[in-house]
């Protein structure tokens, strides 16, 4: 008989945001009168940049001559995109990562899911807590992890973000062999400095580790002493894999288009203690598995690279940026703690000791703001809210004069 993989069992009921779509939707219901702010998933709100457009009808005009007329492209993406992604995001930085140690996908989610299935199942596997549920899930899928108690699965090294520790995590008091980061960090909005990531990497190099490194709000970042890649630190190619996202640099929520970096450096071992070559794992896998992102969708993603490109991106993340500093603002004038909201397009806010869940409703029901209740990333995020800068100048403005009537 045909039998099913048992560990999606474990996975709690729903996911995150259907949980808080399903509330939305029943509130709409019994108040069909009511205009509602959404503010808690990140996605963004602002059209593709001109030069982004322009890009994409050239590819798709190319599309309709038999002489230009592309049909299967490279799995790893056409060269004219790493080439420019290579030189802009890496080699610009200082970080000395080629073209062909880039792989163009659909977006950050899906590599990060991905990329696990290259390891063994019984790895040691370390997350951050609160932390973007699509790590653990893809973990649970794959059966690393024991049964879902008290808030946390059995076999997952759960690494407490909290404000002590400026809600990011320590390094592991045992020995762990995969480790998630992710900085500017979703959900809470904090970024590592250069010293930090650096005690990471030399941690993952003693102890033969591997961190998958999520960067896909890397272009929010405008403090210029915090590292934009983690490739900027003298060692991290050898034990770490970085992931980016056109979604958040430029709209491309519903276009689809990222990259991960695999160093041709970066090594994990057999059970004998060997060396493979993860860079050409992941190829093997990427190639079986994904028949490439669309020409006119990666010459879309070129043009964000373009002079033009590059002054209409900054101004699309400059406008978050100033709907974060205002709901920052609003938050501290309210007497709420918080952190993010710089170098970040999110706001993770301290409720008091109040159920996430509960305040969730709250500031639905009384002011027609949906955040993201913290309690969805984690047990430490029990007591917070993520609020999202992904809206328009108009709606922020509106939902945080109805946060102040609700609240005071």
């Amino acid at each position: 008989m045909i039998r099913a993989n048992e560990n999606y069992s474990k996975l709690k009921s729903s996911y995150l945001f259907a949980d808080i779509a399903k509330r939305v939707n029943e509130h709409q219901k019994k108040n069909p009168e009511a205009i509602i702010i959404r503010m808690g998933i990140g996605d963004v709100t602002m059209a593709l940049a001109p030069a982004v457009i322009k890009g994409f009808h050239e590819g798709v005009d190319e599309m309709a001559g038999d002489a230009t007329f592309r049909g299967y492209g490279p799995e790893q993406g056409y060269a004219f995109l790493r080439e420019k992604i290579a030189k802009n995001d890496f080699q610009d930085q200082g970080a000395d990562i080629s073209a062909d140690e880039i792989f163009i996908s659909d977006g950050a989610k899906c590599d990060t899911g991905n990329f696990q299935e290259l390891f063994a199942q019984d790895i040691k596997v370390a997350l951050p807590d609160p932390v973007y549920p699509a790590y653990l899930d893809t973990n649970v899928m794959a059966g690393r992890t024991g049964r879902y108690e008290d808030g946390r699965y059995s076999g997952i090294f759960y690494m407490d973000c909290l404000k002590e520790n400026q809600f990011f995590p320590e390094l592991p008091d045992e020995k762990v062999d995969l480790i998630y980061l992710c900085s500017p960090n979703n959900p809470t909005g904090s970024t590592m400095t250069k010293n930090e990531l650096a005690l990471w990497v030399s941690y993952a190099r003693e102890n033969r580790a591997l961190i998958l490194f999520d960067a896909a709000y890397e272009s929010f970042i405008r403090d210029n002493e915090l590292p934009r890649t983690i490739y900027e630190i003298e060692g991290a190619k050898e034990v770490a894999v970085e992931f980016r996202s056109f979604s958040k640099t430029a709209g491309f929520t519903g276009t689809r288009c990222g990259f991960t970096v695999v160093p041709k450096e970066c090594m994990i071992f057999n059970t004998k203690g060997e060396k493979i070559s993860l860079h050409a794992l992941w190829n093997r896998r990427h190639s079986t598995k994904f028949n490439g992102v669309s020409y006119p969708v990666q010459k879309a993603a070129e043009a964000v690279y373009s002079k033009e490109g590059k002054v209409q991106i900054r101004q699309q993340i400059d406008y978050y940026l100033n709907n974060a500093d205002i709901i920052s603002k609003t938050i501290a004038s309210l007497g709420f703690d918080y952190v993010g909201g710089k170098n970040s397009p999110y706001i993770w806010i301290d409720g008091a000791d109040r159920d996430s869940w509960d305040f969730f409703d709250l500031l639905l029901t009384k002011a027609g703001v949906v955040c993201t209740p913290g309690a969805g990333f984690g047990r430490c995020g029990q007591n917070y809210i993520r609020i999202s800068a992904f809206n328009s100048l108009e709606n922020v403005t509106l939902a945080m004069e109805r946060l102040k009537k609700a609240l005071t």
